[in-house]
């Protein structure tokens, strides 16, 4: 029997070179959020399922990658999937995070500064810069409850994605609190916000006509869709409570160093979002390119207490697929060199080479090749990028 080659659809190998790409795309980011007083942590790729179930992930509960039981635990007496399945990939990283705050707290100083990189799941209908598996570059900062958190995310992540190379790129800002004001005030019941939300996030996919088509499938009536969407076209000037000032320090300070702007539509789909939430978008790509806000109930499913965190992710596989095709070429640091030698009496003399190359610095190999075939493996290597040294 012959198996299909190809990985599984909505996921991809990754070459030599795009693995090269990849890791200083993370190291540059790593780079910036450790340089602003962020600490790296890690997380488990598998959660419990009652934990994934209850995470208010909004739409993406609909894209989860269930587990299904294992020995003794799997039976069949009930056929469905939460009866048949207890653990499930993470859909994104704050989930896990909000768990693991909780798991260490005690461990962990207060406010606690975190950034996390790692695979995601979610069972996404594959299309260009959206996949089934892909990477997330999330910080975090919990335990402050104030707007400088807020801040200090707001000039981490962009200095990040400016280090990448963007510069054409805005970060679009709103309040969830708000935006329930706008919902409410259009004549919604507030306990369908969440769902209204849900279909707000989809405008700049299927605009406002389509966002109507679903609003209206969803049983709401067609004169308080049309109010919601013309009260969706306001400033923040029209509010007048401390949230919207809150987010007008936050635009005041943060424009001074890149482009914001205040986007009464902006909805960000996860339901644990509870206040400030924004978006980067950029003229390269349709779409954001990084996403966040404040969360500030998560972390109550583990613990009495309330505690304020505030996060943003980036788009690792938008931001790498953009370089791509853009023939990004990685600022050379170091240099990459290849010993090439034809007869066996010579490879103690390009170990030795090697090692002292190694020592200043450089990435070294050797390769070893006939005398026939020299011309054209110095050809390949230098394609890959390295200076070629013929050993004789």
């Amino acid at each position: 029997m012959k198996f299909n080659s190809n990985p599984v659809r909505g996921t991809f190998d990754v070459l030599p070179q795009d693995m090269e790409l990849r890791n200083w795309v993370q190291d540059t980011i790593k780079k910036v959020y450790r340089e602003r007083g962020y600490m790296q942590i890690e997380t488990p790729c598998i959660e419990n399922l009652d934990l994934l179930n209850d995470g208010e992930g909004g739409e993406n509960l609909r894209l989860l990658f269930k587990i299904l039981k294992r020995g003794e635990k799997l039976t069949f007496d009930e056929l469905s999937e939460n009866a048949l399945c207890d653990l499930g990939l993470r859909f994104d990283l704050t989930l896990p995070l909000s768990r693991f705050y909780a798991n260490n707290r005690n461990e962990l100083p207060t406010p606690f500064k975190a950034f996390q990189m790692g695979y995601v799941w979610r069972a996404e209908r594959p299309q260009k810069g959206r996949f089934r598996q892909f990477t997330q570059c999330d910080i975090d900062i919990i335990g402050d409850k104030t707007i400088y958190a807020e801040i200090d995310i707001l000039l981490t992540l962009p200095k990040a994605i400016e280090s990448l190379g963007f510069k054409n790129f805005t970060i679009k800002i709103n309040d969830r609190r708000l935006l329930k004001d706008i919902v409410v005030g259009a004549g919604f019941k507030e306990e369908d916000f969440d769902s209204i939300c849900i279909t707000l996030d989809k405008m700049d996919k299927v605009g406002q006509e389509g966002v109507t088509e679903e609003l209206v499938s969803k049983g709401y009536r067609k004169e308080d869709i049309e109010k919601l969407l013309a009260q969706l076209n306001t400033n923040i000037g029209n509010f007048d409570n401390q949230y919207a000032r809150e987010l007008q320090k936050a635009i005041d300070v943060v424009s001074k160093y890149y482009p914001i702007e205040f986007e009464p539509t902006l909805v960000r789909g996860m339901g644990y979002y509870t206040g400030a939430i924004f978006e980067i978008v950029s003229d390269e790509f349709r779409g954001s390119i990084a996403g966040g806000g404040r969360y500030d109930n998560l972390l109550s499913k583990f613990q009495r207490d309330s505690i304020p965190a505030v996060g943003f992710s980036i788009g690792f596989e938008r931001i790498v697929t953009i370089l791509k095709e853009k023939n990004f070429k990685i600022p050379k640091e170091q240099k990459k060199i290849a010993l090439v030698f034809t007869e066996d009496e010579l490879l103690d003399q390009v170990i030795n080479r090697i090692e002292d190359l190694t020592k200043e610095g450089n990435i070294a190999t050797m390769v070893n090749v006939t005398r026939n075939k020299l011309g054209k493996k110095i050809s390949q290597l230098e394609e890959q990028g390295y200076e070629v040294e013929v050993i004789k």
